[in-house]
């Protein structure tokens, strides 16, 4: 049987500045109702990212609160697998990410990724156009962002063992000197209208292709997947995306597997959500498609 699920909440803008997406956590609380999937509510981790200056030493925004988030994400997330929980975070901007799957492998042994994005968030200190932690979690979860964060996060995915599903952002991404996906070994990557073709048979194949090896399967959303005419209310719009069908196709057999040992979703701005359609369509994705 699969471990009960825990809510965790990561209130964090790589932006370095309050509010946003950091405002996400308490917001999503807010659509939930008796019968969720979620078996404990863990309330949110003690991290914030502030700053409006790029570290020349890293190339990040707020380098020194991304590093202690990283190390304090990959604690929460070490420690509630490690107590048999499935820890499900709820951000934030993705920055969380490379904490939350180094700190799945420490307590579960390495642990693959499935990456839903409209990015391919592959950018490094030097490539990233803007400095702002969310462009890199895929490179450091891979061992290829700033050295500095790797080490914060304190483990690595190797190629093999990663997806990014629903970019799409390969041409904008390449002009900034942005790797190709296929320059990265074993990497599986699929783009939006890839995705879109067969949402359920691209989430079934890498769902069975990470339950086997490593055997442990960290599932990510970022809600820019999402068509921007479908949920605006994140920060980063983009045409030509997932509605919320296909988005639960895709989803549904990634987050039931069995070798599900966490999940996050990410990216959502309560600030531009005034009367909460968008917060609302993101807990019935959520509700249809964790198992408990």
């Amino acid at each position: 049987m699969p471990g009960p699920l825990t809510l965790l909440g990561v209130p964090i803008d790589s932006v370095g500045r309050a509010g946003g997406t950091e405002l996400a956590p308490a917001a999503f609380r807010s659509f939930l109702r008796p019968g969720d999937p979620w078996d404990r509510d863990g309330g949110d981790l003690d991290v914030r990212i502030r700053g409006d200056l790029r570290d020349p030493s890293t190339g990040i925004v707020g380098s020194g609160d991304v590093l202690a988030m990283t190390r304090a994400v990959a604690d929460a997330v070490a420690g509630s697998v490690a107590g048999g929980e499935r820890p499900f975070l709820i951000g934030g901007c993705c920055s969380f990410v490379p904490g939350a799957v180094a700190g799945a492998s420490r307590a579960a042994g390495p642990t693959a990724i499935a990456y839903v994005d409209g990015h391919l968030d592959l950018y490094d200190g030097t490539t990233s156009p803007t400095g702002e932690a969310a462009d890199m979690p895929m490179a450091v979860v891979l061992g290829a962002g700033p050295p500095a964060w790797v080490e914060a996060a304190g483990a690595t995915t190797e190629g093999r063992h990663a997806a990014i599903l629903g970019y799409r952002d390969l041409d904008e991404a390449l002009g900034h000197g942005h790797p190709h996906p296929d320059t990265v070994a074993g990497l599986t990557y699929a783009d939006a209208e890839a995705v879109l073709a067969d949402p359920s048979g691209v989430g079934a194949a890498v769902a069975e292709r990470f339950g086997a090896a490593p055997g442990r399967l960290w599932v990510h959303l970022d809600v820019d997947v999402l068509d921007e005419e479908v949920f605006p209310a994140t920060d980063y719009l983009m045409p030509g995306g997932l509605g919320l069908d296909p988005l639960t196709d895709l989803l549904r057999p990634l987050l039931g597997s069995p070798a599900l040992v966490g999940a996050s979703f990410a990216c959502y701005n309560p600030e531009k959500d005034p009367d909460g359609a968008c917060g609302s369509a993101l807990a019935q994705v959520a509700r249809d498609t964790l198992v408990s």
